[in-house]
């Protein structure tokens, strides 16, 4: 298992950009790939974006795709989702995974107004 913890959420108008942070408690963490999900409020939870243990192989849903940019840092054992022309429709509590343990964070809540 590994701790994930999740920063940066918070309250934004449409249009505009936040960038998450999930720092992880091992250095093992290079080895892991890491992803985020969000789940908004009577909805299932969903991928947005997952990126493979060296930065170099990404993954984005469509609804996201060329909006959000995910990324690693390993040397600081810290995955990120940068967000950019946010949407209403992008409001949830959005959760890092790392997949090779199964571990989650506790999530941090992006709430997009129009």
């Amino acid at each position: 298992q590994v701790q994930l913890v999740e920063s940066g959420g918070g309250l934004v108008q449409a249009g505009g950009s936040l960038r998450l942070s999930c720092a992880a408690s091992r250095r093992t963490f290079s080895t892991y790939t890491m992803a985020w999900f969000r789940q908004a409020p009577g909805k299932e939870r969903e991928l947005v974006a997952r990126i493979g243990w060296t930065g170099g192989s990404t993954y984005y849903s469509d609804s996201v795709k060329g909006r959000f940019t995910i990324s690693r840092d390993n040397a600081k054992n810290t995955v990120y989702l940068q967000m950019n022309s946010l949407k209403p429709e992008d409001t949830a509590v959005y959760y890092c995974y790392a997949k090779e343990v199964g571990s989650w964070g506790q999530g941090t809540q992006v709430t997009v107004s129009s």
